[in-house]
This record gives C-alpha cells, structure tokens and sequence, in this order.
C-alpha cells in the first residue's frame, strides 16, 4: 500500500447486530462480506459512503433493516481507482472499448444501466470496472471512488441533487484501518 495514501472516514449501513459485532471482535473487519451484486456502481468490493453517515442511515432504513444502524471506519484508499480523476476515467473508457468490442464479436449485448432517473442498477458499470480492474497491468486496485448525482433537484433548476455522495468501495480489506460507531445528527 502507497504510505501515502489518502485516508478517509467511510460510512456503511448495516444492521445493528452486524455493527455490534464489527465493535466487539476485531478480526471482524476481514471477514466483512464483499457485495458482489451485478448492480453494484463501484463495482464489487465493501462499500461506504464518504463523510457522510446520515445518508449510510437513510438507505439503512430504505432497505427495510429491522434495527437500521450505521458503522464508521477509517479508511486508507491505498492505491484507488478514482473516477474523479481522469487517469482512471480514460483507463475505464478503453475498458468499455474493449468489453463492446468483445461483447460484439462474441454476439452478446452488454449488461445494461437500469432504475429510473438515477440508474440505481448500475450493471453496466460494475461489469465494466470489473473487466478494467481484472484487466489492468497496474498493481491490483484496492479502492474505488466515486461521486454521483442522486435524488431529487435541490431547487428547480439545480444540478445538486438531495442524495448526491461520494461512495467507496473497498476490494481489499486491509485498507480499512479502524472501525466506531459514529454520532448521528437526526
């Protein structure tokens, strides 16, 4: 890992007992259940929002948890796949290239993305950043970043939507430094 690398506070929603349990044994954190969903926007790996707890609560409570509870973690990027910066942009659009190319040549079509005005099923990307990351000749990824526009417009007219964020996925356990229970504003 970079010894330099940027160091976050991520936020995941969970249920209550799951938190308790990452509190209260510490070898916890590397068992932590990678989502492998083939909607995932990050595409697969263990995911947080960024500096933003009270949003990890609201989609807690969306999926319908019984005891909606929210976990901290201090988090080192190491080395990131960040799609707010535009090595990883260009190296995820050859990605695309070459995955059509394949799809066309094989007689397939492409997952696609899907779930009204915010594309909630991010299928096509997560298999994209997938292929990118299994393909690349970098050193293996162990973070991917990235902000999306979500919800409904701030104002009329406005490009800030409700639900924006920043989320994380984190492919490689040993990134995350640190687990606690954070202070929620309600």
């Amino acid at each position: 890992m970079d010894r330099f690398a940027r160091v976050i506070l991520g936020f995941h929603g969970c249920e209550e007992a799951f938190a308790r349990e990452l509190l209260t044994r510490p070898d916890a954190v590397n068992e932590w259940k990678v989502s492998r969903n083939d909607y995932d926007w990050l595409g697969w790996g263990i995911y947080f929002w960024e500096h933003a707890p009270e949003r990890a609560l609201e989609w807690a409570v969306q999926r319908g948890y019984q005891e909606p509870a929210v976990i901290g973690a201090v988090v080192q990027l190491g080395r990131c796949f960040d799609l707010m910066n535009i090595v990883s942009t260009r190296l995820l659009a050859r990605a695309y290239r070459r995955a059509k190319e394949e799809a066309d040549a094989d007689g397939r079509e492409l997952p696609k993305n899907m779930g009204g005005r915010d594309l909630k099923a991010r299928r096509l990307d997560c298999y994209v950043i997938n292929a990118c990351l299994e393909s690349s000749p970098e050193p293996e990824f162990q973070t991917v970043r990235g902000a999306f526009l979500e919800g409904d417009e701030v104002y009329e007219g406005a490009m800030i939507r409700e639900q924006s964020h920043v989320q994380v996925a984190v492919r490689d356990p040993a990134c995350i430094l640190g687990v606690f229970r954070p202070i929620l504003r309600r």
